[in-house]
């Protein structure tokens, strides 16, 4: 039944996989997609209408400046469920927009300090009636679901360790790497800390370090999806996957406060092919990515720029599918007995969509979490993600919007 109408902010990669969730899975009477730039609105609706012929959501393109107030609050004034899909710098301002204008409101984050900010309007959020949740992508988004989902299930979960890793299905190019979201996600990834818990303590952990290697299965149904190329790596390799793990920032998010006396460990780091952030460590050891640089002659360079720009020109990649990792592994014990939970989800690009494995797993546990504020499974209030929904349904209701995670183990 179509019933709620949303607004989603950013026509780009991320809002059009949103929009097209909505449509199918978000009892969607209506959904607008917003961009600064309307003829990228249209023509994400006409692709819209293209990939549903038959939905009686109705598909609406617009033009807004997200830094006009005014502007902003006209369009949330009418509307269930406000779904951010623009750059993390924005979306302090835009909360403020929904709660003024009582509009439940999510977003992708990628900041966790933002993040914070958007928590801190929590009193204001309730007083509103309208639920605010950020970070709700991928990592940080459906890795801290999961990760919530398995700690609920045991008596006494110790550790926890999440890994995810978007990558193309074959490594490419200088880095191995192909760019799968906006390039300043990325710098912002690799730069700053970790917010981790050691020792049952928050503990900042430096980006780009304490590298290790993760060997995964993949299994046969999925690789007969993928490439002759990329099956021909894993034929010879018995179907097994040799990746890299570093620190990232971001990817827990909020969880190490949520889970601060709950568990031991938390952790999470970014999965790439061997031989990545060797690199990177060394680009950002050379500041390329820092906005000034003053020589020994005193003069100044402004190396991010230019280096942003070539990453961005020279990852492209357009002919390389993509996949995405994410594996949850919780620790501890159930009934006075060793258990342990396993999470794992293995996505790649869908050829009937043309939505990439990254468009598809950030952008459809977002659709989840706006249809069930939509619906008021989610209580009033600026809420960390993995304390704000219902974890067992939205566990459950995950392969209704394409998300498919096997897990193994039981508690005791």
């Amino acid at each position: 039944m179509s019933t709620y109408t949303y607004v989603v902010l950013g026509a780009g990669r991320q809002g059009v996989a949103i929009a097209y969730d909505l449509a199918r899975n978000g009892a969607a009477h209506r959904v607008t997609l917003a961009d600064a730039d309307e003829a990228a609105a249209a023509t994400a609706v006409s692709r819209l209408q293209s990939l549903l012929p038959d939905t009686d959501c109705a598909f609406v393109a617009t033009a807004v400046n997200v830094q006009a107030a005014a502007t902003v609050r006209a369009l949330l004034q009418d509307c269930d469920v406000c779904v951010s899909a623009v750059p993390y710098r924005f979306n302090l301002a835009l909360t403020r927009h929904a709660i003024e204008t009582r509009t439940h409101f999510c977003d992708l984050g990628g900041n966790t300090e933002i993040v914070r900010a958007q928590l801190a309007l929590d009193a204001e959020a309730r007083q509103a009636r309208i639920s605010v949740v950020p970070d709700c992508g991928l990592a940080p988004g459906l890795g801290n679901m999961l990760a919530a989902h398995g700690i609920a299930r045991l008596d006494t979960p110790t550790h926890v360790h999440v890994r995810c890793g978007g990558l193309p299905e074959v490594p490419v190019g200088p880095l191995g790497y192909k760019l799968l979201f906006n390039i300043q996600g990325l710098i912002n990834e690799y730069s700053g800390f970790g917010e981790y818990l050691r020792n049952g303590e928050p503990t900042a952990i430096p980006a780009l370090t304490e590298l290790e290697t993760v060997e995964l299965h993949v299994p046969a149904s999925f690789c007969e999806r993928l490439s002759a190329s990329a099956r021909q790596q894993l034929d010879s390799s018995e179907g097994r996957l040799t990746l890299e793990a570093a620190v990232t920032s971001g990817g827990t998010s909020t969880c190490a406060e949520s889970f601060h006396g709950r568990v031991q460990t938390y952790d999470y780091k970014t999965l790439r092919y061997p031989g990545h952030f060797a690199i990177m460590q060394g680009l950002f050891a050379l500041g390329c990515f820092e906005e000034h640089v003053t020589l020994a002659n005193r003069d100044t360079l402004h190396p991010k720029p230019l280096f942003s720009a070539l990453l961005e020109s020279r990852l492209d990649f357009p002919e390389i599918r993509d996949i995405v990792i994410l594996t949850v592994a919780i620790e501890g014990t159930h009934a006075g007995k060793p258990a342990r939970l396993d999470y794992q989800l293995l996505d790649r690009h869908d050829e009937a969509t043309g939505f990439t494995a990254m468009e598809r797993t950030t952008a459809f546990p977002t659709a989840l979490v706006a249809y069930l504020q939509a619906s008021g499974a989610v209580s009033p209030g600026a809420t960390a993600l993995e304390r704000a929904v219902p974890l067992e349904d939205a566990f459950t209701r995950l392969p209704q919007h394409d998300i498919h995670v096997s897990f193994e183990g039981s508690p005791g």
